[in-house]
């Protein structure tokens, strides 16, 4: 009889994901325990609890190094890194998704089963509790998204890649107001995100089958053994680049790159604000981490053949980003398009060859999400009587009648469009200067390029604001509550810092900036 030999397991490398998994466990108990008016309190506070701990676990694991759980998890610098950058600004996001003071009641609807537009969806808008299971729900994605960056084997990156995404698509679908189109975004955002997962696992049977194929080992999806068959097998190569191509849908699917972008718009206008804020920072730093892993790991043999496609992808991602977010009139579809445009400008990180282009990416990723996060925090607080008012034709004026809040949203609008002395800016050089050391100048010409249509619709915003009269249809930016203030100014303070003082996080994601092979 075979003696069964179990993985080794290193408990304290794995320590962050187990107590994010641990939370959302706690979470559920959570409300089927403990009674309705107090769960508000104890599940932000363990949520918080949660990510600041799993934080202080990434940090303690800084010199741990190595493979573990029978080779499914890699820690090493990228994964460290951006396991740290996935629990900042998820403990910025769980301040705004926290928030009841800005709208009574929350962000999100008092019960999920309520039927839109009937006589009880409009009593819970006026302000009951908003349901409090968005918090475990969001500890799962938060979850999903650390063993997703550090997923040594594409059956392990799958996995991952549904524990965050199920609960995405539930919790866009809970928005207090306008039911009816945070419903269909959530539908939307699962029929597609159900194509994309179906297609990123058809690559991984792709992908095992040309390893079976390499000599003197078995097959198998763990990214070292995929790394020596696109060297070594002798298996037909259309399996190798056709289970690069499939994978790379259900990757670039998730980071909102062209042409698999068309989800972003309409998911975004639709969730609530604050699942739209979160998804637009930590969703993204999860699927370049898994984009990164894959094309430096597994498949950085082939990069000679991968290289021009996936080029084409992200000029095509930052030239229908930049170009059709001139055309929007909605200020969180302006972002959407904006999100897919910076998904083609962190492409062009990764195609980047060698250290400088995976540091550089890692910086824009964290950078970015601070910024966003700022962004979608303003956006909430500019209301009217019926919501949140995001038709870019209600914010004429803003800037007359709320100049502070407005000035902010200029910073940040202007730090999108990569202005100088602000973190998008030192963002696009720590991306666009690798790339061109590489010889990938027509890329960052196109980056450069795309960014001057961009600037376009971010300018106006701020000349709406500002040079516009104010009229009788200009809503008012409601005062902030301690959760919603706080989120705030971490995010332009982020912003300003990275801008003006860039060297610390930089010097920390070149440190960082080594795979485990």
């Amino acid at each position: 009889m075979t003696e069964l030999e179990l993985p080794s397991i290193d408990y304290r490398a794995l320590l962050p994901i187990l107590i994010m998994l641990g939370a959302a466990l706690l979470g559920v108990l959570v409300e089927a325990f403990v009674p309705r008016r107090g769960r508000h309190p104890v599940q932000l506070l363990l949520a918080l609890a949660a990510v600041v701990a799993a934080f202080v676990a990434v940090v303690l694991a800084d010199d741990r190094r190595g493979i573990t759980a029978g080779g499914a998890i890699a820690v090493d610098g990228p994964t460290l890194f951006l396991q740290g950058g996935i629990l900042l600004l998820a403990a910025v996001a769980l301040l705004l998704i926290g928030e009841r003071t800005v709208e009574r009641g929350g962000a999100f609807v008092a019960q999920a089963a309520v039927r839109a537009e009937s006589t009880e969806d409009r009593r819970q808008a006026d302000g009951q509790n908003g349901a409090t299971e968005v918090f475990p729900l969001t500890t799962f994605a938060i979850a999903g998204m650390l063993i997703f960056v550090a997923a040594n084997d594409l059956l392990t990156m799958f996995i991952a890649l549904e524990v965050f995404s199920l609960p995405l698509y539930l919790l866009c679908a809970l928005a207090r107001r306008r039911r009816l189109l945070s419903q269909e975004a959530a539908l939307k955002y699962f029929m597609l995100g159900a194509y994309a997962s179906a297609f990123f696992l058809f690559g991984v049977a792709l992908i095992y089958g040309f390893t079976s194929g390499t000599p003197g080992r078995e097959a198998g999806v763990d990214l070292d053994t995929v790394a020596a068959a696109v060297g070594e097998s002798t298996s037909s190569r259309v399996l190798l680049f056709a289970g690069i191509a499939l994978l790379s849908i259900g990757l670039l699917f998730k980071a909102a790159a062209a042409p698999f972008h068309v989800w972003t718009p309409d998911v975004y206008q639709g969730a609530p604000t604050p699942i739209t804020g979160f998804m637009a920072a930590c969703t993204k730093v999860a699927a370049f981490g898994a984009l990164l892993r894959i094309f430096h790991v597994a498949f950085g043999g082939a990069a000679w053949d991968f290289t021009p496609v996936l080029g084409a992808v992200a000029v095509l991602t930052m030239l229908i980003g930049a170009v059709l977010a001139v055309t929007q009139t909605d200020i969180k579809r302006l972002l959407a398009y904006s999100s897919i445009a910076n998904a083609g400008y962190l492409l062009v990180g990764v195609l980047a060859p060698g250290r400088d282009g995976l540091s550089g990416t890692m910086f824009y990723l964290v950078a970015y999400g601070f910024s966003v996060l700022a962004a979608f925090a303003v956006v909430t607080l500019v209301r009217d009587a019926d919501g949140e008012a995001t038709h870019l034709s209600r914010w004429a004026g803003l800037g007359r009648r709320s100049p502070f809040y407005a000035a902010l949203f200029t910073l940040i609008l202007l730090a999108f469009a990569g202005i100088p002395l602000t973190s998008g800016f030192m963002s696009k050089v720590a991306v666009f200067g690798p790339a061109l050391d590489g010889g990938q100048a027509w890329l960052v010409i196109a980056g450069v390029l795309t960014s001057m249509v961009l600037a376009f619709p971010y300018l106006r915003v701020v000349v709406m604001m500002w040079l516009s009269e104010p009229g009788d249809s200009t809503p008012t930016v409601t005062v902030p509550g301690g959760l919603t203030a706080a989120a705030l100014m971490i995010g332009v303070a982020a912003t300003v810092l990275l801008g003006v003082a860039p060297a610390p996080l930089l010097d920390l994601a070149d440190g960082a900036a080594q795979f485990l092979r």
